[in-house]
């Protein structure tokens, strides 16, 4: 069995195009998990305000902190199931599977992908979490003087938009990523004998 893998082989472009959309999933399942959880608690003060009353509710009522807690501690656990599920079963799935060669374009399109997402969660994303701040802070009376009624209610809109989109992949998503690259990494060197001894099932079989 050869020790260096070619990138031209199909075995190594199709763990290529494999690795290439693991990190999308990831981060497109942790920024799921983070929607329901908001959502979750967005119901929870809701059913809270008409119980009490939203003039009540902090004066003479005292808020279920501790229900809002409990939300966000069980999404905190539930929403990393499938996440880590996908990062741990995808390397031992394309290894006894596919092979080596597959694991191997798998790692390097999963680190490629992993780089590109980082830079955009890092940049971009912090960008639009800092739009809406930046247009409160001073742009917004600048844009008063510059944009009718009707396009600064738009853009406010739209800067809230990218703030609830950028801070779930800047917060959420992004910092995971470096623990993917190095879980699956590791996962793949201790396995790697078992692997190249007994990996690629499908290619004995055809």
């Amino acid at each position: 069995m050869s020790s260096s893998v070619d990138v031209l082989t199909p075995k190594v472009v199709v763990g290529l195009i494999m690795g290439t959309w693991l990190p999308y999933g990831f981060s497109a399942m942790t920024m799921e998990s983070v929607g329901r959880a908001g959502f979750k608690m967005a119901l929870e003060v809701r059913e809270q305000l008409l119980e009490f009353g939203p003039e009540l509710i902090g004066v003479y009522r005292t808020p279920n902190y501790a229900k809002c807690f409990e939300i966000a501690t069980e999404a905190s656990f539930r929403g990393v199931i499938g996440p880590v599920a996908l990062v741990i079963f995808t390397p031992l799935i394309v290894g006894i599977v596919f092979g080596v060669e597959t694991l191997s374009g798998l790692l390097a399109g999963s680190l490629s992908s992993v780089v590109q997402i980082a830079v955009s969660a890092s940049k971009t994303d912090g960008a639009w979490n800092q739009a809406k701040e930046d247009i409160k802070a001073g742009a917004l009376e600048y844009a008063k003087t510059h944009c009718r009624d009707e396009d600064l209610r738009r853009l406010l809109k739209i800067a809230e938009e990218g703030k609830t989109i950028g801070g779930k992949r800047k917060d959420t998503s992004g910092p995971p990523l470096n623990i993917l690259v190095q879980l699956m990494a590791i996962e793949s060197l201790v396995f790697a004998p078992f692997f190249a001894s007994y990996g690629g099932l499908l290619f004995k079989f055809l």
